[in-house]
């Protein structure tokens, strides 16, 4: 008897966390292209919280997932950079958000080309791929609006050896 006790009590967690997953407005998402390498791979799984922002705001650093229509109707995943009012400047591949240089820890492959100084209109976001020789992202194409924003990447649940939260 106990052995079905334990096994009744996984499938009710188990299906606890898929009523859970739908009602928190989580989702998972497959990440294609190397943009956001060395922390997300190629064909890695993702949790995506699709209601971070609607009860909170994205945050500088954060991983946002949103909506791209420029080359197809496609989820990207872009480190957030810049927020409404910054003027962000990329000089020989430093980022600088209102003339102060970021710590970019996350950055492996640097690009070192420099960029226009920009501010951030109203409503929209600058975002940029960690691996930044191999991302195209608001360097090329500009702000994302805000409206197509999805969520926060949170977390990495496959594979098992990339397990963990996103930072």
């Amino acid at each position: 008897m106990r052995v079905r006790t334990v096994a009744n009590l996984v499938w009710q967690l188990a299906l606890l966390g898929l009523i859970a997953f739908a009602v928190l407005g989580i989702r998972p998402g497959q990440v294609s292209g190397f943009s956001m390498e060395p922390r997300i791979d190629s064909d890695e799984y993702v949790l995506i919280n699709a209601l971070a922002y609607r009860i909170g705001s994205p945050h500088p650093g954060e991983i946002v997932a949103f909506r791209h229509e420029r080359s197809s109707p496609s989820v990207y995943l872009k480190r957030l950079i810049g927020l409404p009012g910054n003027r962000v400047s990329v000089d020989r591949g430093v980022v600088s958000v209102d003339g102060r240089a970021i710590d970019e820890p996350y950055v492996r492959f640097p690009d070192r080309r420099s960029f226009a100084s920009v501010v951030v209109p109203a409503g929209s976001f600058y975002v940029l791929g960690d691996n930044r020789a191999n991302s195209d992202d608001s360097r090329a194409w500009g702000f994302v609006p805000a409206s197509d924003l999805i969520g926060r990447a949170s977390f990495a649940i496959w594979p098992l050896s990339r397990f963990g939260a996103l930072l």
